[in-house]
């Protein structure tokens, strides 16, 4: 078996109009990874071209596996390209490498375990490079994709970090730093009035939603973003299949010729009553500033 990390030519003309995932060389049984480092699971999957498909803490889905993970790019005329939106064109992916504990492993299996994991998973959409990598430590989900092109490129948006939290999601909380007055906070409703309703839609450093069943709350925290990207985040209710985040980039925007851009982004788990989550979250939203 070739070792993952090798460059995968994928862009064939066979491959292209196939319109179908790419499947690296991990064996017939193997439609997915799951992930547990400590109190943090998370599941890769091979439909989604190996982008998340769920996120766990405490052995509790805090997302549910019906949506796409990731990056994705909406283009003019075109729609949506990337992760699991495989309807209008593939996603040519270049390589995967995948490390637990400091070491790389070129043949992984089904159940991984340890106490640091990263995955990094470089693809190209269009006249995009993108290099995705997520890294699992000290409680806490990393995830870093970065951006470039040499052309200047018109798009509708795109959308990073898509996280398709559960929709026993009930409350939402979000935040900025020295703005600790500006209250963004709100219920999710399940009522016909707002469903399918986007909230927050704000730039913020901070977004963080709870999960009453369980007591468990995240809070996913911007380290790094361009300037020039626009990065509002914004959370769709669709009752009955998730609250989905989205870090909303590039809005009706053309991506300049020769960009080169990184975001960073670290999500970190609680628990608390449903009076107590609020201050939980902002102070843990705090503690992730100094996040690296």
């Amino acid at each position: 078996m070739k070792a993952l990390c090798s460059f995968l030519l994928l862009t064939s003309a066979p491959f292209l109009a196939a319109k179908e995932p790419f499947k690296p060389n991990l064996g017939p049984d193997l439609p997915s990874i799951t992930v547990r480092c400590g109190e943090v699971t998370l599941m890769l999957r091979q439909s989604s071209q190996w982008t998340p498909g769920r996120i766990d803490y405490r052995g509790t889905p805090m997302t549910t596996e019906k949506s796409a993970y990731g990056t994705v790019f909406s283009f003019p005329e075109i729609g949506f390209i990337g992760t699991q939106h495989l309807e209008n064109e593939p996603e040519p992916l270049t390589s995967l490498s995948f490390f637990l504990d400091g070491r790389e492993l070129t043949e992984p299996v089904a159940e991984l375990s340890g106490d640091h994991f990263r995955f990094v998973r470089r693809s190209v959409i269009r006249d995009f490079e993108l290099q995705c990598e997520i890294e699992i430590r000290d409680g806490r989900l990393f995830e870093t994709t970065t951006v470039r092109t040499e052309k200047a490129v018109p798009l509708k948006l795109v959308y990073h970090f898509m996280h398709a939290w559960t929709p026993t999601v009930d409350a939402y909380l979000a935040g900025s730093d020295g703005k600790s007055e500006e209250r963004i906070a709100g219920p999710f409703l399940d009522t016909p009035e707002e469903a399918r309703k986007f909230h927050v839609r704000q730039k913020v450093d901070w977004v963080a939603v709870r999960e009453p069943a369980s007591g468990q709350y995240a809070v996913s925290r911007l380290l790094e973003a361009p300037e020039n990207a626009q990065n509002v985040s914004m959370i769709w209710n669709v009752p009955g299949t998730y609250r989905k985040y989205y870090l909303k980039c590039f809005d009706n925007d053309t991506v300049p010729a020769g960009f080169a851009g990184t975001w960073k982004m670290v999500t970190a788990f609680g628990t608390a009553d449903a009076s107590g989550w609020e201050e939980g979250a902002k102070s843990l939203a705090a503690s992730l500033a100094e996040q690296n």
